[in-house]
């Protein structure tokens, strides 16, 4: 996904956040060779975990949260800062650093700037400077409606992300509201369906179960269910080169409904076309967070992905204007 990075010296890079997302995150990119350096680990709690953590692998850090960030030394050298606290906590801290010029990644439903997924949309919003994530779901799910959609038209798309209770901290939970509707509006946005819903379930089933999602589509008139199956079968091989625990669960399947036994919809009335109902299985690298943690490997794993192509993308513009 982040492609061949130039050499010369690395991408600094914060994270605003210090919970369970921002320290697999903080992991992620300190176990990799790729473009992006951390330069701070961003917290309110002195005495929370990923603070800790960071200090143990010697990333300065603070303590005070966005105006501790831009009050340290190493802030003037940060190109990009990821945000991993929550939504309403997002608006706060972009509007401390929307004048400072610093790039801003958010991994929260807060939705202040574009919608990005890395496979579907990326190329359209690389010089954003605040780029929204949208959701767990929505990076599971997203690819899937846009690769039916490069067949045919998506009238109406319906995704439901069962996630372990466990792999829901409070963020999360605070979260669910925002969750439902960024997810429902990136599914029209960004995937290309003309209506979408979303859905997000708690599973508290012990031993916690893997990240699953539900994908339906509603796609009019006649289509080649060949071409469908095989467009999302390399969609999902795109996710998986920056999500290795990203699969279908089983085969798409497919059902047919013609004017003589259409499917009766109360919102809309009547449908005539092929429902494709793709189930996927996400399953967390384990770098800090358990495996079962997909929803939340899904999102760090996006974002870091995300930022290699951005700070990739930078080098070259740079390089093309010396």
């Amino acid at each position: 996904m982040s492609g061949t990075v130039s050499p010369g010296p690395r991408w600094p890079v914060a994270i605003l956040g210090s919970g369970n997302i921002g320290t697999d995150l903080m992991v992620k990119i300190q176990g990799s060779d790729g473009p992006l350096a951390l330069a701070a680990m961003v917290g309110i709690d002195p005495d929370s975990d990923g603070l800790a953590r960071a200090r143990q692998l010697g990333v300065p850090t603070t303590a005070e949260g966005v105006d501790g960030l831009v009050q340290m030394p190493e802030f003037p050298d940060i190109r990009l800062v990821f945000d991993a606290t929550s939504a309403s906590a997002h608006y706060a801290n972009w509007d401390r650093l929307a004048d400072t010029g610093v790039r801003v990644l958010d991994l929260t439903p807060a939705a202040v700037g574009p919608y990005a997924v890395p496979v579907v949309n990326l190329d359209d919003h690389l010089d954003v400077p605040n780029l929204n994530l949208v959701t767990c779901g929505g990076q599971a799910t997203v690819p899937i409606v846009a690769a039916v959609a490069q067949v045919g038209l998506v009238s109406y798309a319906e995704i439901v992300s069962s996630i372990a209770s466990k792999s829901a901290g409070p963020g999360t939970r605070a979260n669910i509201d925002e969750f439902t509707e960024t997810t429902a509006a990136a599914v029209v946005s960004v995937g290309g369906a003309r209506r979408g819903r979303a859905m997000m379930i708690l599973n508290p089933a012990d031993p916690p179960v893997m990240m699953r999602n539900t994908v339906y589509c509603l796609v009019d008139g006649d289509v080649d269910p060949g071409a469908i199956e095989q467009s999302i079968e390399v969609m999902v091989d795109r996710v998986r080169a920056y999500v290795p625990g990203y699969r279908l669960k089983q085969r798409v399947q497919f059902e047919f409904f013609t004017a003589d036994n259409p499917l009766f919809i109360p919102e809309t009335g009547t449908f005539v076309g092929t429902r494709v109902t793709t189930l996927i299985e996400v399953t967390g690298a384990a770098d800090h967070l358990p495996a079962y943690a997909g929803n939340l490997d899904i999102m760090t794993a996006a974002a870091k992905a995300t930022a290699e192509r951005i700070a990739l993308h930078t080098k070259r513009t740079a390089g093309a204007s010396a």
